[in-house]
């Protein structure tokens, strides 16, 4: 029976790990694959790889979290086997509605309602978890605001990624042993962006293991019956075959989503989330890397889209019935091209505060951040009053 109940978590786990694998590639791979610098098995490959290193590491933070800080007890097998079933319930729910609800929310309220239902609930860590939930989305915004009202105008007038025709690198057969050499259209420039691009995917592949394989990997951890690397071995495994499948399509749908938004824009989005997610993780918090990433553009939008007024006007202007629009952060303007001085009209072709931000919009994503782990904690409070006995 044990035998029976363990492999049906596992395949739990895999279910969830192969979903969030699907989701964080697209997130962390879709811009550089869709501007062509890296090509999607091999995105697929980095991120099995740097996944696996992130929950092996500062994962493990977060594992103790989920798996004891939130109740007072250690989870049952059985009780992690319904934690990973509401779970997965939050991911179908997240599909419907068409909206990333972050996972690791998803998880910490399935688990809470467990505490809730046997009183052993630990306030003062779940109080610390939804502080952090609430001041994350915060900080992302206004670091994106600040980046794109200040900083990235800057560094688009002085950094160009290049992406030329032809392979970046290709193999000189001339003498005995195969030696690597530029492509035909190849710049050093080329190579030391194409160099950074990769850095910061790897490095956001990193955040998503360390804040999504507790999320598939500790209800089964401990008590529950599963020594914590395998368990972390087994989340990775299923979130890399996510990468190699669905996520293709997910990297075509957020490199295209994308798509209006420069290269560079992307990655200092991509970093401000990583950081965020990564540091979070570190000191134990179950954090979403999608809430960072997903304020972060908007934040990014707002701060670009509103330097030709003040930051009261911005904030306080009539946004009508316009929708958040995560790919029109700059819309025709070209890299390299100097931005005009905050206070001045931009150009033709840049997009206006009001097509970037809409507080509706906004509202809109964290109201279901709020509705996704209330739903998956009301329904894990239900289940396990009724059925006490799989405690």
């Amino acid at each position: 029976m044990v035998g029976t109940l363990l492999l049906i978590g596992i395949v739990a786990s895999i279910f969830v790990g192969f979903n969030i694998g699907g989701s964080s590639t697209g997130i962390a791979w879709g811009p550089p694959v869709g501007a062509g610098i890296v090509k999607k098995t091999t995105a697929a490959a980095l991120m099995t790889f740097f996944v696996f290193l992130g929950g092996w590491t500062v994962g493990r933070n977060v594992m103790d979290t989920l798996s004891e800080g939130i109740i007072t007890i250690d989870l049952t097998l059985s009780a992690g086997v319904a934690v990973l079933f509401f779970i997965g319930l939050g991911i179908l729910i997240a599909n419907i509605f068409g909206v990333p609800v972050p996972t690791s929310m998803t998880t910490v309220g399935a688990i809470a309602g467990l505490g809730l239902a046997t009183g052993t609930l630990n306030y003062a860590t779940i109080a610390e978890i939804v502080a952090w939930w609430i001041v994350t989305p915060i900080i992302g915004f206004w670091i994106g605001g600040v980046i794109g009202r200040y900083i990235y105008p800057e560094v688009n007038r002085r950094v160009q990624i290049e992406k030329s025709d032809g392979p970046l690198l290709t193999l000189e057969r001339d003498g005995k042993i195969p030696k690597p050499t530029f492509g035909p259209n190849t710049t050093w420039s080329e190579i030391g962006s194409t160099a950074v691009v990769l850095v910061i995917g790897c490095y956001m592949a990193f955040s998503a293991g360390a804040s999504n394989v507790p999320n598939a990997a500790a209800p089964l951890v401990g008590e529950a019956g599963l020594e914590a690397n395998i368990a972390i071995v087994i989340a990775t495994l299923a979130i890399g075959v996510g990468g190699f499948t669905i996520a293709r399509r997910t990297m075509d749908s957020v490199g295209g989503e994308l798509s209006d938004i420069p290269l560079l824009a992307a990655l200092f989005v991509m970093v401000t989330a990583s950081t965020i997610t990564t540091l979070l993780s570190w000191i134990g918090i179950p954090i979403s890397l999608v809430m960072a990433t997903v304020m972060t553009i908007v934040g990014i939008g707002w701060g670009r889209a509103t330097r030709p007024i003040t930051v009261r006007e911005a904030v306080t202007q009539d946004t009508k019935e316009s929708e958040v629009v995560p790919g029109a952060i700059t819309a025709d303007e070209m890299e390299g091209k100097p931005a005009a001085p905050i206070g001045e009209e931009e150009p033709e072709g840049v997009l206006k505060a009001g097509d970037l931000f809409n507080p509706r919009a906004v509202m809109k994503y964290i109201s279901m951040w709020i509705i996704g782990p209330s739903v998956s904690t009301l329904l894990a409070y239900g289940f396990f009053i009724l059925v006490p006995g799989v405690v």
